[in-house]
């Protein structure tokens, strides 16, 4: 953690809706001023999209069912960790950007699945903002948690998160159900063993629960609307946190254990910006003082 170079990161499974969160935190960011350098976890893959496919048909062919993109041997953990520490001490580190799709490719003149070369971040940002797959990781080699000054968890309930899923790769992205679904299997190991346990190390997290049946994902035509669903908010550490003034300013929320508060699921970004912005305001005045 570093008082003079705060870092923000924002981790959650492929699905869950972190992008969604990563908006409301530029909304933040813009009303108050603030520069961050904003870093997307597919950046630190291994593979390019090309070079993912053979290689997962490479795995499929020696036996291995569960290669993905959730597991350390297909991403750059200790690079995403060196970037964390670099900028914590200095404000600085490498990054690059991974292209999605043609629109996000052509400024660069690259095929879409690839990578831009890595570079150095801009210079004076106020804090780093990542957001993705890994930013709680913890393993025997990595502790990537130990560096955000506040790390955030979005974890839908696990149907709701298939269902984000299918619709997104099926609407957006061209694949079928049946290709989302083998996808889904690849990855559970990994899931478990490397997305789950994230989330003990997040110092807020955010559940999504839905209030309508999805007890079959893989036939629902539509992802149930945030009307239809509440939010579940835990605190790690509840000390500061001003429930009383939360619980008038959401209505209809209430305190389910002494350290969570559920809101109504079309609340989800008015409790994130009545919660982080506080958090933000006090990142600035002690990376203030201590430049001072």
């Amino acid at each position: 953690m570093s008082e003079r170079h705060p870092i923000i990161a924002i981790t959650g499974s492929s699905g869950a809706g972190t992008t969604s969160v990563t908006r409301t935190f530029e909304n933040i960011f813009r009303r108050e001023g603030i520069t961050a350098a904003i870093i997307e976890g597919d950046s630190y893959h291994r593979y390019d999209r090309q070079e993912m496919k053979l290689r997962q048909a490479e795995a499929e062919r020696a036996g291995n069912r569960h290669f993905s993109h959730f597991g350390p041997e297909n991403n750059l953990f200790p690079e995403l960790e060196a970037l964390f520490t670099s900028y914590g001490r200095s404000g600085t580190g490498l990054s690059r950007k991974y292209l999605h799709d043609a629109e996000e490719a052509a400024p660069y003149q690259q095929e879409p699945g690839t990578f831009t070369p890595w570079e150095e971040l801009p210079a004076n940002t106020d804090l780093l903002f990542y957001e993705g797959l890994h930013g709680a990781v913890v393993t025997p080699d990595v502790n990537i948690a130990q560096h955000p000054d506040l790390l955030i968890g979005v974890v839908p309930v696990i149907n709701l998160e298939w269902i984000q899923k299918l619709w997104r790769d099926k609407s957006k992205r061209g694949y079928s159900t049946e290709a989302v679904t083998d996808t889904i299997l690849r990855r559970m190991p990994d899931y478990v063993n490397y997305i789950c346990p994230q989330f003990t190390h997040t110092h807020v997290n955010f559940q999504r629960v839905p209030c309508v049946d999805t007890s079959n994902p893989f036939i629902a035509r539509e992802i149930p609307a945030p009307d239809e669903s509440f939010v579940v908010i835990r605190f790690a550490k509840p000390k500061g946190i001003d429930f009383q003034y939360l619980l008038s300013m959401i209505h209809d929320s209430f305190m389910s254990r002494a350290n969570t508060i559920v809101v109504p699921g079309g609340k989800m970004e008015l409790a994130m910006q009545l919660i982080f912005t506080p958090f933000i305001w006090r990142m600035m005045e002690r990376k203030q003082r201590v430049m001072a």
